[in-house]
């Protein structure tokens, strides 16, 4: 749903329902329209927009509802909208940024059953799928999984094991993954595609369900998962063949304290070399939790530069929303 508007997948790439394991109409139900509100001096609204939509699906029956989390950190207001469409307010619970996923509240009746959740890792390649947005059946695709594949985010982000679907939805944010049980297998949370693909051949990154479970009872209770927050230096990094390209530094971020500059290419970590996306994340993640000394090695206008960044905690950056 879009400004409102149900959006509609061309009608070739819908399910068929009569050919389906399961009955997608209380699962279509599930999957709710989420419209979020940042105010313009968060952290992250230079990035993400100050104003958010995608999808999220009940799971809890207490109204809990997961979504990705680009969608809703930092959100002032956020509203939900069941299959009757009429929105209630939704209160942010928790988010985490290893997973990218977020949980939120309705605050009033959804009019929405949870949906059961499945187990990701026991999907075969080639096992069919449901991908479906807040809309009902002419919001859904029927897909297939591709494959499972390392992904790595230019904003410090890591999958060891993501789900790449196709063909792609074209409202991917937040959209459910079912499998064809009809338990819920992860969320839609990036489209793929390169310059030399057809329409046809695009894909869609799905964060695994199986990750949600260690970390939801946290999420739910107590704001973020109940471990050690890994060092952030608030880089976006996208690899080239110069090696790894600094395209933007986040304002205030550790990384723009010690002197990292857009346009640089990071070559080294700790004495180590790193050749691309989870080469870097793993050498970085590995030196401690937040807090602990980065020295990097740059190469600025055909000079070599070392820096010492002196990371954080991602999480003191962000704007928490006050309780309704």
């Amino acid at each position: 749903m879009l400004n409102g508007t149900p959006p509609v997948v061309p009608p070739e790439l819908r399910p068929r329902p009569e050919r389906l394991r399961f009955a997608i109409a209380p699962l279509l139900d599930a999957v709710v329209h989420l419209r979020a509100q940042v105010p313009p001096q968060a952290y992250t609204a230079a990035v993400l927009g100050t104003e958010r939509e995608g999808s999220g699906v009940v799971v809890g029956e207490d109204g809990v509802v997961l979504t990705m989390g680009y969608l809703v950190v930092e959100a002032q207001e956020i509203w939900l909208s069941g299959p009757e469409g009429e929105p209630v307010a939704g209160q942010l619970l928790g988010y985490d940024h290893e997973t990218g996923f977020a949980v939120v509240r309705a605050l009033g009746d959804l009019q929405a059953a949870p949906v059961e959740w499945g187990q990701a890792h026991r999907l075969r390649v080639g096992a069919p799928l449901v991908v479906a947005a807040a809309g009902g059946l002419l919001s859904a695709v029927q897909a297939r999984l591709l494959a499972r594949e390392e992904f790595a985010g230019y904003w410090e982000y890591l999958l060891e094991e993501a789900l790449i679907t196709t063909p792609a939805h074209p409202f991917w944010g937040g959209a459910a993954c079912f499998d064809q049980d009809g338990l819920l297998v992860g969320l839609a949370a990036l489209l793929l595609e390169s310059p030399e693909e057809s329409p046809a051949d695009r894909r869609n990154m799905v964060v695994p369900i199986d990750l949600l479970q260690p970390v939801f009872d946290d999420l739910v209770h107590r704001g973020r998962a109940r471990r050690p927050p890994r060092p952030w230096l608030g880089l976006y990094l996208r690899e080239s063949d110069r090696g790894l390209v600094v395209a933007g530094v986040m304002e205030g971020a550790p990384a723009q304290r010690a002197g990292v500059a857009p346009g640089d290419i990071l070559f080294e970590i700790a004495g180590i070399p790193v050749a691309d996306l989870a080469d870097a994340y793993r050498t970085l993640w590995s030196l401690g939790p937040a807090g602990a000394v980065v020295p990097v090695a740059v190469l600025r206008r055909g000079s070599r530069r070392r820096l010492r960044i002196r990371s954080d905690d991602r999480y003191r950056y962000i704007r928490r929303a006050e309780p309704h």
